[in-house]
């Protein structure tokens, strides 16, 4: 079979399995979507949605330079950014957050991009220090970007040369504000 239904003598669909999931999932969706059930499931499960999205935001560590020293150290003890739910991951699809630090060139730029579109939704993008936000030392080289913000949108910056890793959990603890403001329900979209 090619993986699409077909019919069987007009009578009968045939699926194979994960097409038949993938149907009754996105037919299930759809039913919920439209009916007033969906407003009263956002009403119920938003808060705690978005609770657990902001105090779980696994970022993926784009550390290129110096800056990545202080975000390593933001991890060891002394600061523990893993006591606020911040945990690095190395898989774009198992991340909320892309964290870039470091001068971003031209020839990096499509990777970095590619890694940006692999991240499922609701994602964010965090600026850290003055090269990933402006270029830094290198904004008029040939072939350095100036700033991330040139080919992704950036949430929140956070300067610095390198920034440091107070400075690195007060860029998380800001993300968290900003994600517990903008609540919206899974269904509704409101």
């Amino acid at each position: 079979m090619s993986g699409k239904a077909e019919h069987s003598l007009g009578q009968a669909v045939m699926f194979r399995s994960k097409d038949f999931l993938k149907w009754s999932d996105n037919a299930m969706e759809y039913l919920l979507r439209k009916s007033p059930v969906a407003g009263s499931v956002d009403f119920i499960t938003k808060d705690f949605f978005n609770w657990a999205t902001r105090n779980s935001l696994y970022f993926l560590h784009f550390g290129i330079m110096c800056c990545a020293l202080e975000m390593a150290v933001a991890s060891a003890p002394r600061f523990d950014q893993q006591r606020f739910g911040i945990i690095p991951r190395s898989s774009p699809r198992q991340c909320d957050v892309l964290l870039v630090n470091g001068p971003v060139t031209k020839k990096l730029k499509p990777a970095l991009r590619r890694l940006y579109d692999q991240m499922p939704e609701p994602k964010w993008v965090m600026a850290m220090g003055e090269c990933a936000i402006s270029g830094g030392p290198f904004y008029n080289s040939y072939s350095v970007v100036p700033g991330v913000d040139q080919f992704i949108p950036v949430d929140i910056y956070i300067p610095g040369c390198p920034a440091r890793p107070e400075a690195l959990i007060d860029g998380f603890l800001k993300l968290q504000k900003l994600i517990k403001k903008n609540k919206k329900g899974l269904l509704t979209g409101r």
